[in-house]
């Protein structure tokens, strides 16, 4: 009788469910969720009174006559753009910004190259001249009116009358040049920041490789410093440009937009608090905002093209 063997019976499978992975849909928005408190945050604080402005623009609306307002479509828009003062204030407003943002460029630019050499006691001048950004507008605003311009006991007539030369009024003779030293005197720091970084992301070898092959200092900063600084000029230019067009402490506190220095952003203050035109005054602020955008849009195209030039170099 032969005996028969049976084969062992094979172990049992692994019986449990196989653990998906989470999808890309799902990891993106983990990753997002914490932004989701600031979004709605940003969304109330920003967006939505720039869409009640942007509904107001188009009616006819005044603050001392509430029951009298009526839809008017693009009226509104029309009439910031044919009226001779607003006119006039926008031409005010490129004024200040195109001066500004051209001087503070060029003595930022200045200091910045003074900054990048190496010399005892960099580290107090460079927090010395980043001072006046850190500065209050308002407050800078004040300083400039009171302790600079004051015809009487300010510090420019103060120097002017030591070496006896004129005691003008500096505010009354020159209103829109006082408004913009004191613009120029604040931002010329935040130009000097930005070309500094400029400065400090140069090509040394490069730089050094010049120097061996007889290129002097105007040279290499002709040849080589320039183009390299020539998207930092752009990106400082265009963020000035920016905050610049919609500054509003320095007219108010030094002119009170008398003397031909009223720009777009106070205009909009008188025809909002003073006039009581929220229509028009509404208007007037969507289009500093249209403005603003489109510059903004630029100022980001640099942004994006330097990173661009900094993961290439990498």
């Amino acid at each position: 009788m032969t005996a028969t063997t049976t084969a062992p019976s094979a172990a049992p499978e692994n019986t449990r469910p196989t653990v998906r992975p989470p999808s890309n849909r799902l990891r993106a928005w983990a990753t997002r969720a914490p932004l989701l408190p600031a979004l709605v945050f940003m969304i109330v604080v920003t967006q939505l009174p720039f869409v009640a402005t942007l509904v107001i623009s188009f009616f006819d609306w005044n603050a001392l006559y509430p029951d009298a307002r009526s839809f008017t479509g693009f009226a509104n828009y029309g009439d910031v753009l044919s009226d001779p003062a607003l006119r006039k204030s926008v031409w005010t407003t490129i004024l200040l910004t195109v001066a500004v943002v051209l001087v503070s460029l060029v003595l930022g630019l200045a200091l910045a190259l003074l900054l990048d050499r190496r010399f005892k006691g960099r580290g107090v001048v460079r927090t010395l001249l980043i001072a006046p950004f850190l500065v209050v507008p308002v407050a800078a605003a004040l300083m400039w009116k009171h302790v600079l311009y004051n015809p009487e006991y300010g510090l420019l007539n103060g120097l002017l009358h030591y070496v006896g030369g004129p005691q003008p009024d500096w505010i009354s003779n020159t209103p829109l040049l006082a408004v913009e030293a004191s613009l120029v005197w604040q931002w010329t720091p935040f130009m000097m920041l930005i070309l500094l970084a400029g400065l400090q992301s140069r090509d040394q070898q490069q730089i050094e490789a010049a120097r061996v092959d007889g290129a002097g200092d105007w040279q290499i900063f002709v040849h080589l410093t320039l183009p390299h600084l020539r998207r930092y000029l752009e990106l400082g230019a265009l963020l000035g440009s920016i905050y610049i067009v919609q500054n509003f402490d320095a007219v108010f506190t030094i002119t009170s937009g008398g003397l031909g220095t009223a720009n777009l952003p106070y205009t909009v203050y008188q025809s909002f608090y003073q006039a009581h035109e929220n229509g028009l005054a509404s208007a007037a602020g969507v289009l500093v905002v249209i403005g603003s955008i489109i510059i903004a849009t630029f100022a980001l195209r640099v942004v994006s093209s330097l990173f661009r030039e900094e993961v290439g170099r990498a």
